[in-house]
């Protein structure tokens, strides 16, 4: 093996995923090529964490020219009505942060499911930006389908974390369909544990069509037709018609800047807008002066991520169905409110939305000629649908939706809900210097905001600044990890604030990212996952 620094890199919470993604760039393919064989990948060996019946938001960037967001978040069928559930209600989740309906309709089964966007969103990605072809694409996930995957911790960790603030059990969703209870339990019934075989070759024959006749056999072919005969007779709200309808969206991406750092980022209903509005607020603080991880840097951070959080809660959804303020990422803005975090005010956070599920992942790739991709994709709480013959589990993303109409959050046709996904590259002197994202449900954004503040503000290695420690305020409360020291908070307790402490060694997010100085790529992978970063030198 070569001594020399690699000139390519990958980095996924998978190293399955990884590994196809680097074999892919060893043999000549861009970054778009190695980052989509990678995702494939990660839906056979992450299958309840992302998929191609699943959502997300990629951003690719080429020095050649090209720079774009993807957006392909779940989109509601066209059969919804903003009052379908509301005479369910049973009430809001036990931290009054989300909703539950009876028998848990929005959360997991047929009626749960969205109309997916991930594997359209891939299929373009190659066709307008990759160099390979399509089937060899598609080639490695093919074959760890045939094979199969062995239970890794982080997927038993998933697996046995139970219920979800008062949704349906994990293992209700693994257990849900014909084909989940074959691959994922034991002969004595029991969820399969580290080292177990998993075995799923239904998934292996859907994938083999997909590398064959691309996504049209998806939403216009022979899975699609199964797909709506399903729907039908389990009563589904997804058609044929829905999948034939749905488009993603691709536009210039959302920029903003920290000192001196140029930022470019997804636009809601991605994360982005949460992200550009706390960079704006801390770009008022002196930040490494005040030191990292410190009682004053915890609580300036935490007061920032409040703001952010009630902004979105109250303006901010599906740009094709809510006015978004433009004022949310203008600087003065921004220093109106560093200003009243200054004087000691506390934000306060209404909770009105609801919480974003944990099962997403990521995937980041930077190539030799310095193409960038940063993709986060998921299931969202996966519904624990399977279609018998089709091996692919689907999203759950209609659990996210406001059963209540009128709200931003509301159910309507076609209409996507917010997401924290914030696929992010920080530009320095005109050229990438951190390509970052994350898995994390609602502390996705929160997630990523820390690690690029560990680079930016403490010049953090990008191993570093996605292992230390980190805090969220999505509440009116903080959340802590468990390795931050008590006498960092306690002076914040002692001034009325409540500190929630967690169990977890890792956690808030699970940043994955690249740092670019000059020719020079390192790579982190969060470690409270099981990813990796492969360096390559071609």
């Amino acid at each position: 093996m070569s001594n020399k620094s690699p000139n390519a890199m990958i980095v996924t919470a998978q190293p399955e995923a990884s590994e196809a993604g680097a074999r892919v760039l060893m043999r000549g393919g861009n970054a778009v090529d190695a980052a989509m064989a990678a995702a494939l990948v990660q839906g056979v060996v992450d299958p309840q964490m992302c998929g191609v019946a699943g959502f997300g938001s990629m951003q690719i960037y080429d020095p050649k020219g090209t720079h774009t967001c993807i957006d392909f978040h779940g989109k509601t069928p066209l059969s919804a009505t903003p009052d379908m559930w509301l005479d369910l209600l049973m009430g809001e989740t036990r931290d009054g942060f989300g909703f539950v309906l009876k028998g848990n309709v929005n959360d997991i089964g047929y009626q749960a499911v969205t109309t997916p966007g991930s594997l359209l969103a891939y299929f373009e990605a190659v066709r307008d930006f990759g160099s390979w072809d399509w089937s060899d694409i598609c080639e490695p996930a093919v074959t760890q389908a045939a094979a199969g995957f062995y239970v890794r911790p982080h997927v038993y960790h998933w697996w046995t974390s139970g219920a979800n603030l008062g949704r349906a059990e994990v293992t209700e969703r693994l257990g849900f369909s014909k084909t989940g209870r074959a691959a994922y339990f034991r002969a004595d019934g029991s969820v399969k544990r580290i080292g177990d075989h998993v075995a799923n070759p239904d998934l292996a024959r859907s994938l083999a069509m997909i590398a064959r006749d691309g996504a049209d056999v998806f939403y216009r072919g022979e899975i699609a037709d199964k797909i709506d005969s399903d729907m039908r007779k389990n009563g589904g709200l997804i058609r044929r018609a829905d999948l034939e309808a749905y488009h993603t969206t691709k536009v210039d991406p959302l920029r903003g800047s920290y000192r001196g750092f140029d930022i470019a980022t997804n636009h809601p209903p991605g994360g982005g807008i949460m992200l550009v509005e706390m960079l704006n607020i801390l770009e008022n603080f002196d930040l490494s002066a005040i030191g990292h991880n410190s009682t004053e840097y915890i609580r300036i951070v935490a007061e920032a991520m409040k703001a952010a959080t009630a902004d979105k809660d109250t303006r901010v959804g599906d740009p094709s169905f809510v006015n978004i303020p433009d004022y949310l990422v203008e600087k003065v803005y921004a220093a109106e409110i560093a200003d009243r975090i200054r004087s000691g005010e506390r934000m306060l956070v209404t909770r009105l939305g609801q919480p974003e599920p944990k099962d997403t992942t990521h995937v980041v790739v930077v190539d030799k000629a310095g193409m960038c991709v940063t993709m986060t994709h998921s299931l969202g709480m996966p519904s624990g649908v399977i279609s018998d013959g089709l091996g692919f589990m689907y999203n759950g993303c209609m659990a996210v939706f406001d059963p209540r109409p009128g709200r931003a959050g509301s159910i309507a046709p076609g209409k996507s809900r917010f997401s924290s996904v914030v696929p992010t590259i920080a530009f320095r002197d005109g050229a990438p210097h951190i390509v970052l994202g994350a898995p994390g449900g609602t502390q996705i954004v929160m997630g990523v905001l820390q690690a690029m503040l560990n680079v930016m503000d403490f010049n953090m290695s990008m191993v570093e600044a996605v292992s230390a420690p980190r805090f969220s305020a999505t509440s009116n409360a903080i959340d802590i990890t468990n390795r931050i020291p008590g006498y960092a908070v306690e002076p914040l307790q002692a001034n009325g604030y409540q500190i929630i402490r967690s169990a977890e060694t890792f956690g808030i997010g699970a940043v994955h990212g690249i740092r670019i100085d000059g020719k020079t790529l390192s790579g982190g992978a969060d470690p409270g996952h099981d990813g990796v970063s492969l360096g390559i030198n071609i």
